[in-house]
Order: C-alpha cells, then sequence, then structure tokens
C-alpha cells in the first residue's frame, strides 16, 4: 500500500470532492502557480478529483501534469467563460462526489452571472482595508465559501460579516539555508556570485513580480530609501529579481535608478534566465547570499518572496500593514506606512515610510552581515508545506465535502458566456 492510500485508508470513507482549480498554470513561474502544484498533488493524495483550469501558463489544448488533467484558458483574460462549463463538465464525470469551483486568485476581476451557478471556494488574498467593497460582494454570496490565505484576510472578512476559513501559502523544503547551487556543468556556484556582487559588498535584496502601474509594491519608495542609505555607505549594492523593462506592463527600472542616482550600484536578475525559470534552488542560493531583503510594500494578501527569503536565514524589512506584518518573523523590521487610497478598488493601500526604510537598513548594516537562523527555524516551524496541508486543508477540505451538497447551483455547461 502506498503512502497515499495508506493516507485514505486512516481517515476513513468520508466524502470526496470533485473540483475544478482556476489559477495560474502548475508550472507558471509566478506565486499562484507556485501554490498551485504545491497544493493540488497533495490534495490528490487524499483521494479528491481535481483538474486545473490555468487562466495563465497554457492556451489552445489540454494537457496533464503529475497525472492531474489541466485545461487551457479560455478568451476571456480572466477565463470567465470556461468555469462554468469546465465545472459542469467535472462533476458530470463524478457522480456522487462533492463538487466544488475553486480560485486561487483576486476575486475582484469575477464579474460574470456564471459564478452564481456554481459551488465556489475562493483561496482569496486580501491586501487591502477595509476589505474592497467588489471583493466583499462576491464572497458574501450564499454560493461563496473563502478561504483566506493570510490571518489579516480572514479578520478582515470577518469584519464584514463573512465567515472564511484560513489556510496559507506555504514553502518546501527547498527554501533552506543554501550557500551554492551546482549548475549544468557540474560546478557550484554561491548565491553571492549569483549576484554579481563582491563578498565584501553589502547586498540590499528587492524580489517581487513588476506588474501594473503605479505598483502596489512600492518600488520607488524602496529605491529612493536605499539611494539615501547607499550614500552612506559606498560598500551597499542593490540587486533585484525582477522583471527589468515593464514587459508585463509594470514600470521601467532604468528611469527610476538613475533618479536616484544607483544605477550603477544595482544589478537585476539574468532576464533571460528568468523567462525560462529560475529553478528554486538557484532562488534560495540568492536569498541566502544577500544580506538583507526589503520588501515593504504598499500591501499583500500573502508575500511569499518574504517568506521564503527567512526560510534561508535572510532578515527582511517589511511593512507593519496586511499580511507582510504576520510574516515578519524574528530578527525582522516592520516600518510604518502613510495611507494611501486605491481609488480602483475603494479600500485603503499604505505607502511605506521612506525615512523608515532608511533607518531598518541602516540598523542592519550596523549588525553586519550576518544571516538569521532563528527566521530560519521560524519560517519552517510555522509554514512547511507539509505540516499546513495538514494543519489546515485537510480539515477544511473535510468540512466542504461534508457540508456542501451534492446537487450545487449549475447551468448548462453550453451556456459559455463571459
Amino acid at each position: 500500500m502506498d503512502r497515499a492510500a495508506r493516507r485514505r485508508a486512516a481517515r476513513g470513507n468520508g466524502k470526496r470532492i470533485a473540483g475544478v482549480w482556476l489559477s495560474n498554470a502548475p508550472w507558471a513561474p509566478t506565486g499562484y502557480g507556485q501554490q498551485t502544484a504545491q497544493v493540488i498533488p497533495r490534495i490528490v493524495a487524499d483521494g479528491h478529483r481535481i483538474a486545473i483550469a490555468a487562466n495563465y501558463g497554457l492556451e489552445a489544448a489540454s494537457t496533464s501534469w503529475e497525472g492531474i488533467d489541466v485545461w487551457p484558458r479560455g478568451m476571456d483574460v480572466y477565463s470567465q467563460d470556461m468555469a462554468a462549463p469546465y465545472y459542469r463538465d467535472w462533476i458530470k464525470q463524478h457522480p456522487g462526489m462533492t463538487p466544488i469551483m475553486f480560485t486561487l486568485f483576486d476575486v475582484h476581476v469575477f464579474t460574470s452571472p456564471q459564478w452564481d451557478s456554481m459551488n465556489v471556494v475562493p483561496w482569496l488574498p486580501v491586501d487591502h482595508m477595509p476589505v474592497p467593497p467588489a471583493v466583499a460582494a462576491f464572497c458574501g454570496k450564499p454560493n461563496v465559501h473563502p478561504i483566506a490565505m493570510s490571518l489579516f484576510g480572514q479578520e478582515q472578512l470577518n469584519r464584514r460579516d463573512i465567515d472564511a476559513h484560513y489556510a496559507p501559502h506555504a514553502i518546501e523544503a527547498v527554501f533552506r539555508p543554501t550557500q551554492h547551487v551546482e549548475q549544468q556543468d557540474g560546478k557550484r556556484i554561491t548565491g553571492r556570485q549569483l549576484t554579481g556582487w563582491d563578498p565584501d559588498h553589502f547586498v540590499v535584496l528587492i524580489a517581487n513580480a513588476n506588474k501594473g502601474v503605479p505598483t502596489r509594491k512600492a518600488f520607488g519608495e524602496q529605491v529612493l530609501a536605499f539611494s539615501i542609505f547607499a550614500e552612506r555607505h559606498d560598500d551597499a549594492r542593490l540587486f533585484i529579481h525582477s522583471e527589468q523593462f515593464g514587459a508585463m506592463t509594470g514600470i521601467q527600472w532604468d528611469p527610476l535608478l538613475e533618479a536616484c542616482g544607483v544605477k550603477d550600484k544595482t544589478k537585476f536578475i539574468n532576464q533571460y534566465q528568468m523567462r525560462i525559470g529560475i529553478p528554486p534552488e538557484a532562488l534560495a542560493a540568492i536569498y541566502s547570499g544577500s544580506d538583507v531583503m526589503l520588501n515593504p510594500t504598499m500591501g499583500e494578501g500573502f508575500g511569499i518572496t518574504q517568506l521564503e527569503a527567512q526560510a534561508c536565514g535572510l532578515r527582511v524589512i517589511t511593512q507593519d500593514f496586511s499580511a507582510q506584518a504576520e510574516l515578519a518573523g524574528p530578527d525582522s523590521i516592520k516600518v510604518a506606512g502613510q495611507p494611501w487610497w486605491d481609488a480602483t478598488q475603494h479600500a485603503w493601500f499604505s505607502t511605506p515610510s521612506v525615512q523608515q526604510m532608511v533607518d531598518a537598513l541602516e540598523q542592519m548594516y550596523q549588525q553586519g552581515q550576518v544571516r538569521s537562523d532563528a527566521a530560519a527555524a521560524w519560517a519552517r516551524d510555522h509554514y512547511d508545506a507539509d505540516a499546513v496541508y495538514a494543519r489546515h486543508w485537510r480539515p477544511i477540505l473535510d468540512y466542504l465535502a461534508e457540508e456542501i451538497g451534492e446537487e450545487g447551483p449549475c447551468q448548462s455547461s453550453t451556456d459559455i458566456a463571459p
């Protein structure tokens, strides 16, 4: 009997879920893709039947990943046109199982009336205060059973009188203190070598996706803070793990770096390598080879890079706002911010204080080039993928399988419209 079979036998013969999981493809180099790849095999190993509906990372044809069906994106940019048809066809193939449409995405973009025809379980980010009206309206529907990915998100939903489960994002064992990574030619290279900076440089890392203008990642404030800090320290250097040229509707970094006078003190991740995929072992080495991560953003639904960095022993500077505050482990520093009204979602973000970021960088610098064993142990103890699944996901899935009826609301799969 294999491990999955033993696990199912130990849990008895409770109801199982026939679910469609709408998110990024599991091979996509995104936070959503990474979490999809992490959670879905564990759900399937528990006896549930899941198919992945990829709204990013797959077009034109279906495929299979680790024995799991993966269906392509629809014509609608968020695959709203295909959500209900995929759901209806999948549950027809699995009679007697509890039908659920899972989503791992921002729910404010889900505007199609077809969402009312399914049992929807969104694993959703909440990165504003309070919950934006569109998010609250979606999560408050009687056929929607939200799972918050942060305690902050759960609290904000509860304040809107919306009951929500809680299951955080998690990290695999690959994210640990890593001195070097082996290249294809067999040679070993350190994380500091991957950044391109010398061992005696004090390397500040920024690692976040470059999407949207204005960006909620507060790149401008972070680079400005680094520039003020770097004026005091000739050995200060910046390494940016992000898309450099605004190709994904993000900012162009070079004008920002030039305006702050730090272009000659900045290096980027190899852009070609980033497009084809950075192995997680290499990313762990980059975290381990840096001296501090600068990561106060305007709002986070979770903040997986902050957690990964700490798991590798890297100290972080973050903001005392949204989910990023609860992910500040030992040896981290939380800075304050200024409220910023997001007129598109009608709720508050928070712009991190430049001066407090400068002070935090100075504090880290005075401590020297040190690694935090305490941060690595804290991240592992609280957010290990296997532990998170057992502690949070399995009880939630068991509850949903029993509580959601077999005959959930659904219309014909031939009714395709965004």
